[in-house]
């Protein structure tokens, strides 16, 4: 059974879009305002994660190989970028399918931590933009996957549906963020708030769609292959899974 995961997991990677020259919104995109604004506001949700991983690892130290594991998975797939408009660029996410296994504070911590990674490794993203790539990927994106999760299972909708919706609209409104952030970045008066938005959003959307599905199908096959581990007692319970 896991190696049908495996293999599945194997061709999603294969079959989808894959490398660019662009990033998140990249290093000095952003004014001293506004990246510092994006900062403060992104500050309380990065220190309540730390809190509650602190918290988890305390009560279970077995649950570190689960936040190494959902930070590899992020850091992947986050690293397969498209060219998008000017200053940002698209590519899964992964934080969907870690608020789910682990919660959506926890994943501000680790996509925050990946952003950084990747800002000072591959040139992808920036630091002086962190805080608004962290309120976009790290925050919006796992905390309304989670949302998405719980209303779907509450609802009595079968798991691997619940994940894929929860994956993909976690993947789609972390660009939905990220058009809002660029739009009122740069709006002037040769183009007006709304003007931005409509045209961030609708560029986004061309790459972004069949990206979000694509992820949605990869967090499932993780998701079963994670539970897979878990009943061979390789990885330590979670409630989640």
């Amino acid at each position: 059974m896991k190696k049908k995961y495996l293999v599945l997991f194997g061709l999603v990677l294969v079959f989808m879009p894959k490398y660019a020259n662009a990033m998140h919104i990249m290093e000095g995109y952003l004014s001293p305002f506004w990246a510092g604004l994006w900062t403060i506001v992104s500050l309380p949700f990065v220190i309540l994660g730390f809190r509650n991983i602190s918290k988890m690892v305390k009560e279970d130290g077995n649950k570190k190989i689960l936040i190494a594991l959902m930070g590899a998975f992020v850091f992947v797939l986050s690293a397969l970028k498209l060219p998008s408009i000017t200053g940002s660029s698209s590519h899964p996410t992964g934080v969907g399918l870690g608020a789910i296994v682990l919660g959506p504070s926890v994943m501000s911590v680790i996509g925050m931590i990946v952003l950084i990674f990747q800002a000072l490794l591959l040139a992808h993203g920036g630091i002086t933009t962190l805080g608004a790539n962290t309120f976009s990927m790290a925050i919006v994106g796992p905390f309304v996957a989670f949302g998405i999760y719980k209303l779907s299972q509450k609802a009595g909708w079968k798991k691997e549906f619940s994940i894929f919706l929860a994956a993909a609209f976690g993947n789609l409104i972390t660009y939905v963020v990220t058009s809002f952030q660029l739009a009122m970045a740069h709006a002037g008066a040769n183009e007006g708030f709304m003007e931005l938005l409509v045209k961030f959003l609708s560029i986004f959307a061309i790459t972004q769609i069949p990206l979000a599905i694509a992820e949605g199908i990869l967090s499932v096959i993780v998701y079963n292959l994670i539970a897979g581990y878990k009943e061979e007692g390789v990885l330590a319970y979670e409630k989640n899974i």
